[in-house]
């Protein structure tokens, strides 16, 4: 008879300090908009299926099935999906650390775990399933998972962490940029926002600009301008209506906001848009 016997020392390393705050799948479809936006957390990206590009920072990154993406907090970031090939991916929100990695110091870093898959695969849609059923001890459940799935990450691309202790002032930046992104068609000044944020608006102004390099009304107007760019790639409709419909006051500010930000005319950049996918439409397709 044979008997292994393992002794397992006791370890002084604690829990990692994570909260998990959230775990989302989603998936590419028509009314899909691509908005930048920012978390005061770190957000980790799996994508499951299909292609497409991951932009921050004015960096436009393809990404692909397998890639695991972790976006530190305060990273002004979006996706875009193929359309031939619809993005999918399931989404984690951890609250209390950010990731270094030794061969990129940015703010976001890029790993494929192809090879690990079934791995990587299996802990995230667990931590759905604990989620979505919520049975008894399920929080506890999430913390070990998302404890084990961060460690087995880390074990392997040698990624380390560091903790991270949110600011006020960072929670109501991102509280701003997200009322902004969700009400950016509507009539919005300085003192809607300060009004909705409960923070003094010269304080407000000052503190936004520090921390996003930009004014609020600034990151409104480009906010609407994004918006109209998708609506100009994507729809037929007048550009009047578009004007409309992201909020500007009048179609000649619109005009003027929209050439400010890009060198092009709203009229102009649509037909440069038709023009390129004309080009790649008769272009042969080489994998």
């Amino acid at each position: 008879m044979s008997n292994e016997i393992y002794e397992i020392p006791q370890s002084h390393r604690g829990h990692l300090p994570v909260k998990l705050l959230y775990v989302t799948k989603s998936k590419y479809d028509k009314d899909w908009h691509s908005t930048n936006h920012t978390h005061h957390f770190t957000e980790l990206l799996y994508i499951t299926k299909g292609k497409g590009t991951f932009i921050f920072s004015n960096e436009e990154v393809p990404v692909k099935e397998h890639d695991l993406i972790f976006i530190n907090p305060n990273v002004e970031h979006t996706e875009k999906s193929s359309a031939d090939h619809p993005l999918e991916y399931i989404a984690l929100g951890i609250q209390g650390l950010a990731f270094l990695a030794p061969d990129n110091p940015g703010q976001v870093t890029f790993y494929n775990y192809k090879q690990e898959k079934d791995v990587y695969l299996f802990y995230l849609l667990q931590l759905f399933e604990e989620v979505e059923c919520q049975k008894e001890d399920y929080e506890l459940m999430i913390q070990n998972i998302l404890e084990i799935l961060l460690l087995k990450m880390l074990r392997k691309k040698h990624i380390r962490l560091k903790k991270t202790t949110p600011q006020k002032i960072s929670k109501d930046i991102a509280f701003i940029k997200n009322y902004i992104r969700q009400h950016f068609r509507e009539n919005i000044n300085l003192d809607t926002l300060a009004e909705a944020s409960h923070i003094n608006k010269y304080y407000l102004a000052h503190s936004f600009k520090k921390l996003v390099g930009v004014s609020p009304i600034e990151y409104l107007i480009q906010t609407r301008i994004r918006e109209s760019k998708i609506l100009l790639e994507t729809t037929n409709y007048p550009i009047s209506n578009i004007s409309n419909i992201t909020g500007f006051s009048s179609q000649s500010f619109f005009a003027q906001s929209f050439k400010r930000e890009t060198n092009l005319s709203p009229s102009q950049y649509r037909k440069g848009i038709k023009s390129n996918k004309s080009k790649k439409i008769n272009q042969p397709e080489y994998e």
